[in-house]
């Protein structure tokens, strides 16, 4: 039997948070995370989602993670919520004065990707250090709550001249009749893209990355967005329409279901 996650469940380096603990995202939100689902305590990527963990970790604080440190802290957050499937974030932060990363691990209820094709309305802004996924991102919220005014599920990030970035909380992927097209441009490389780009070869179609362009968008027959919550099919990009290609979500989707579980 499945139990559920709580609204919120916050543990600090493997105890419930404290008040003090909290201080540290509230006034020192410097850091890093990555967000996974958890089904029967299992994670897909998991591996991918260390590896960013610890290569963010070197890269803001000249600090090592220790991986299986990590996988058991998430482990012992579950526990403590008592879940089995859930919502996951581990935050790394460096508390002024500190010479040792202070690991956050929240557990919420699990997010069920409902699949429902999305819009997108192109903003021009491209994420600084886009590699790190960080907290506290002012302009991606902000054009995604601008998206969202004026009829859109999300905005598109793109850099001058229309180049097509990423979706403010997405990867976004094209479909021109052979291959999935990433958009070769600075961004954060999602879980789920990772996932896709490593078992699309296996599948049949090549996953390739090339520059797209807003005034290009008539080339592809299809676009999908993806997240740690899953797969979507776009249905719209600011005027261009796109159909939704069931052939291309059905391989997308069993490609990322194919891709093996970890235990936390």
């Amino acid at each position: 039997m499945t139990s559920p996650a709580p609204d919120l469940y916050v543990e600090f380096d493997g105890h419930p948070a404290t008040g003090e603990d909290l201080r540290i995202p509230a006034f020192s939100g410097f850091g890093h995370f990555t967000a996974m689902q958890v089904r029967e305590r299992t994670v897909r990527g998991l591996a991918l989602h260390l590896d960013r963990l610890e290569s963010a970790n070197r890269e803001l604080f000249e600090l090592p993670l220790e991986r299986e440190y990590l996988r058991g802290l998430i482990g012992h957050a579950l526990d403590g919520a008592g879940a089995r499937d859930a919502s996951v974030r581990v935050h790394g932060f460096l508390p002024p004065g500190s010479t040792r990363t202070a690991l956050m691990v929240t557990v919420r209820g699990p997010a069920r990707a409902d699949g429902a094709p999305r819009s997108l309305m192109s903003v021009p802004y491209a994420r600084s250090v886009p590699h790190i996924k960080r907290p506290g991102e002012f302009s991606q919220t902000y054009y995604g709550q601008q998206a969202r005014q004026a009829g859109f599920d999300e905005a598109l990030l793109t850099l001058p001249g229309g180049t097509v970035a990423e979706g403010s909380i997405t990867n976004i992927g094209f479909w021109d009749g052979t291959s999935v097209v990433w958009p070769d441009a600075p961004a954060l490389t999602g879980i789920t893209m990772a996932l896709l780009e490593r078992g699309l070869p296996q599948a049949g179609p090549p996953s390739v990355r090339r520059g797209v362009t807003l005034d290009g968008l008539d080339a592809y027959r299809a676009a999908f967005v993806t997240n740690s919550q899953g797969i979507a099919p776009v249905h719209r990009i600011d005027d261009t329409p796109f159909a939704v290609d069931e052939d291309v979500m059905k391989l997308l989707g069993q490609v990322y279901e194919d891709a093996p579980r970890e235990t936390v």
